[in-house]
C-alpha cells in the first residue's frame, strides 16, 4: 500500500491507497515544532483506529511546500514505516514544465497538473484555494504552463483584521445579500464576492490564452464555497492531490 503526504502551510493531508483505490484519508493541521515521534504516534494511532496494518505500507510519496518539515517527514517514514520516502519535484514527477526555472514550482502544484492531465484533459486551469489560492494552467499538448499565485480568502480577512483595529473577526461565508447592513455582513460580502469576481476575473483570462473549452478544476479548502457562484468553475475535486501524488508514485515504480 503506498501512503500519500500533501504537507501544506496549513494543513496536512494523508490519504493511503491499497492499489487504485483511495481507502483513507486524514486532513490535520500542519504544525511545524511537531517532532519526528509525535508524527509516527499520531500515524499509528491513526492507522490502528481504521484497523489498518502499519506494516502494509510499502511505500511513502511527499508534496511538501514546507521545507524544514521535510527532514521531520523522511525520518518519521524511516523510522515508523521501515521505508525510505520521495519527494515529489519537478525533476520526477513526469510532466513538462515550462516555468522558467521548474524547481521554483511548488510540489502540490505539480501534483494537481499531473491529476488534472489524467483525469480531466487538456487545456485545463486548476484553482487551488488553500493557504495561497493559485491558478495553474496546463497547455493542449499537457506541459505545465506557470500559473497565478493570490492571497488565500483566511489570509486576506487576517490582514484586514490586523490592519484595521474596529473591525470584528467573522466566519467566511456567502451571505444572504450583496449590499451588507452591518459592518460583519459587508465584511462577508466583500470577501465571498470579491474572492468570487477575483476567481473568475483570472479564469477568464487564462481562458482566453489557453483556449475557451478549457477545463476548470478546483480543489482546496475554499473550494465548496467559492465554486458554488463561480461562472466558470465546472469540477470540485478534493483528492486530486493525493490523486496526483498516487500517479506520480506509479510512474516512478513505487506501486
Amino acid at each position: 500500500m503506498l501512503l500519500a503526504i500533501d504537507l501544506g502551510n496549513t494543513t496536512t493531508v494523508f490519504g493511503v491507497y491499497d492499489n487504485e483505490k483511495l481507502t483513507k484519508h486524514w486532513r490535520l493541521s500542519t504544525q511545524k515544532l511537531r517532532t519526528v515521534d509525535e508524527y509516527g504516534i499520531l500515524l499509528r494511532n491513526l492507522f490502528a483506529l481504521e484497523q489498518l496494518d502499519v506494516g502494509d505500507i510499502d511505500a511513502i510519496i511527499i508534496a511538501s511546500v514546507v521545507p524544514p518539515l521535510d527532514p521531520t517527514l523522511d525520518e518519521m517514514a524511516r523510522r515508523y514505516f521501515s521505508v525510505e520516502p520521495i519527494f515529489v519535484s519537478s525533476e520526477n514527477a513526469g510532466i513538462s514544465i515550462l516555468y522558467h526555472d521548474p524547481h521554483e514550482v511548488g510540489a502540490d502544484r505539480i501534483v494537481d497538473a499531473v491529476a488534472a492531465l489524467e483525469r480531466y484533459g487538456t487545456p485545463a486551469i486548476i484553482v487551488d484555494m488553500g493557504t495561497a489560492t493559485t491558478f495553474d494552467g496546463i497547455t493542449r499538448d499537457g506541459s505545465y504552463l506557470g500559473g497565478l499565485i493570490a492571497p488565500g480568502i483566511e489570509i486576506s480577512a487576517r490582514a484586514l483584521r490586523e490592519g484595521a483595529a474596529r473591525l470584528p473577526q467573522i466566519d467566511i461565508q456567502k451571505p444572504n445579500e450583496l449590499i451588507g447592513r452591518s459592518t460583519e455582513t459587508s465584511m462577508q460580502s466583500g470577501f465571498f464576492w470579491g474572492y468570487v469576481s477575483l476567481v473568475d476575473g483570472i479564469i477568464e483570462r487564462m481562458k482566453a490564452e489557453l483556449g475557451e473549452d478549457a477545463h476548470v478544476i478546483t480543489t482546496g479548502g475554499m473550494a465548496g464555497l467559492v465554486a458554488e457562484e463561480s461562472r466558470w468553475i465546472s469540477r470540485i475535486d478534493n483528492d486530486l492531490t493525493l490523486y496526483g501524488l498516487h500517479l506520480v508514485a506509479k510512474k516512478l515504480g513505487m506501486t
